[in-house]
């Protein structure tokens, strides 16, 4: 399953006080357990076989893990009343790390654009981490999110952790689902995981691209040098296969916007991607986006890229849209978050200066 790419980002938040857990855009299922049945075993239930295995659970979040097809027995999803065999090879998938952090709900404002029994869709703000980690154990959407759930008198789940289905870094502003039922949790994840969800991200990158669409191809993987960044591996020698399409939005000669869509998930996609092309996101410091990478060598041209940087000191990337399918009425729900202040002032700063030099 996708636990390897957890373990890289543990690795990378002790080095970098980042958010743990699946930074930016990768998200999926975890294998919480893996069972090979004994040759002795008795024909049972795996709800009930489970219960053995998982004496912390219940019977219920069993069959709601079962419903979303996330108990898996030799490679085929199965029903709570499946009866186990000798020698079957069982697997239970799970939204979030086997690892978890106690979560203490704090009382702290966040942007709700849609709620129901379900479910929860919030346009996170930039700087706000997602989940508590090394270095950011409070103040995080985690923390938010579970004090509104916990005011509600209605929320009925037995959910014991807020139910995050994927995740953005800290200063990615936009869009993210949150569900507030076991089964919704693992119905999300599994669209996130067969990549059938529909997600766009805006972002602001150095220079002016020269294709007006096109596609970046290239294994992403942790950098051999630079532990706090990710790198592309044409040869496949390293990382893991990503492929991101992107498509041109406006053209601000030293800075285009640049609207993405990802094939893959993973760890950093998007900014490793397009540092590895020549086109290191506007003001990201991690990838060295925070200084003048493209542009003329004169004082009021720096004074303005500085003055830019000011207004938006962050690197420019915002989750824009979010769609997948309802986990309750299987219909199809579409969300767009505009952008965000920061990025607006950017943009209106660069057609400004465009049109007096």
């Amino acid at each position: 399953m996708q636990e390897d790419n957890y373990e890289d980002e543990f690795d990378d938040a002790l080095e970098s006080n980042d958010e743990v857990g699946l930074s930016d855009e990768n998200s999926g299922l975890y294998e919480h357990l893996n069972i090979t049945v004994d040759k002795k075993q008795e024909p049972l239930r795996i709800d009930k076989f489970l219960l053995i295995y998982r004496q912390n659970s219940s019977r219920n979040k069993i069959s709601q893990t079962c419903r979303a097809g996330n108990v898996v027995v030799n490679g085929n999803p199965v029903k709570q009343n499946y009866r186990v065999k000798p020698g079957d090879e069982i697997s239970v998938l799970l939204a979030h790390p086997p690892r978890e952090n106690v979560i203490i709900p704090q009382d702290i404002p966040i942007k709700i654009v849609y709620e129901d029994d379900d479910l929860v869709v919030v346009d996170k703000d930039a700087g706000m981490v997602v989940h508590p980690g090394f270095g950011n154990w409070d103040g995080t959407l985690v923390n938010a999110l579970a004090f509104h759930f916990a005011k509600d008198p209605n929320y009925n789940s037995d959910l014991d952790r807020v139910g995050l289905v994927h995740r953005i870094d800290k200063d990615t502003s936009g869009l993210l689902v949150i569900a507030k039922t076991e089964y919704a949790l693992s119905y999300l994840a599994k669209q996130f995981f067969d990549r059938k969800t529909r997600r766009l991200y805006w972002a602001f990158v150095w220079g002016n691209v020269a294709d007006d669409e096109g596609t970046i191809r290239g294994h992403i993987g942790r950098h051999q040098k630079n532990r706090m960044q990710m790198a592309v591996y044409e040869d496949g020698s390293h990382g893991k296969h990503a492929v991101t399409h992107y498509k041109v939005l406006e053209r601000f000669r030293h800075m285009t916007w640049v609207e993405c869509k990802l094939e893959t998930g993973r760890t950093h996609q998007i900014r490793a991607h397009f540092k590895h092309i020549g086109h290191t996101l506007f003001n990201d410091e991690r990838y060295e986006g925070h200084t003048i990478l493209r542009g003329v060598n004169l004082p009021k041209y720096k004074q303005f890229v500085q003055n830019v940087f000011e207004v938006l000191p962050r690197h420019a990337l915002h989750a824009h849209t979010l769609g997948f399918i309802h986990p309750t009425t299987k219909k199809e729900m579409y969300f767009e978050s505009p952008m965000p202040s920061d990025m607006q002032e950017a943009v209106e700063r660069w057609r400004k200066y465009l049109e007096s030099n």
